[in-house]
């Protein structure tokens, strides 16, 4: 998935803003990294991860990368920065993309693009349009575009 998603985005994403709010492995904000973004924020909750985080930065000499320990929403709830590429892969146990998607738009650039991964496909509506869909197994992923400002609607049927 991990390169069929790159491929989607342009292998080069230079200069872009990269936010991977339920970081985990990492994989798709070390990703974002090597493939020339000038800033990624990895939001983990999890401590112990968020430290293998920290080593594996370090390790890889990451400096434009960011690891934030903590909780995905009260990240999106601060004010800060807006973000050109957004990668969201919740725990499907967690339900946790409704609330992720209505809050969002408030940290998007426009024409801000959005990978999720989910158990099934999103039917984008409103300010959001999808540009791409494909399945693995049992996991849907999509590459949706942001077309709004930071007051638009949530995503279909999440």
């Amino acid at each position: 998935m991990r390169e069929t998603l790159f491929n989607w985005l342009g292998q080069r994403l230079d200069g872009l803003a990269c936010l991977d709010l339920f970081a985990g492995s990492g994989a798709l904000g070390f990703e974002a990294a090597s493939r020339g973004a000038a800033r990624v924020v990895m939001v983990e909750h999890d401590r112990a991860v968020s430290a293998h985080l920290e080593r594996t930065r370090a390790l890889v000499g990451a400096r434009q990368v960011e690891i934030v320990q903590g909780d995905a929403f009260d990240y999106l709830a601060r004010r800060g920065e807006k973000f050109d590429v957004v990668f969201l892969d919740p725990p499907f146990r967690q339900n946790a993309l409704p609330a992720v998607l209505e809050r969002l738009p408030a940290r998007l650039e426009a024409l801000a693009r959005v990978y999720v991964e989910a158990a099934a496909p999103l039917e984008p509506r409103g300010a959001w349009e999808e540009l791409k869909r494909s399945r693995a197994g049992q996991v849907s992923y999509q590459l949706l575009e942001w077309r709004g400002d930071d007051q638009g609607r949530l995503p279909g049927n999440v």
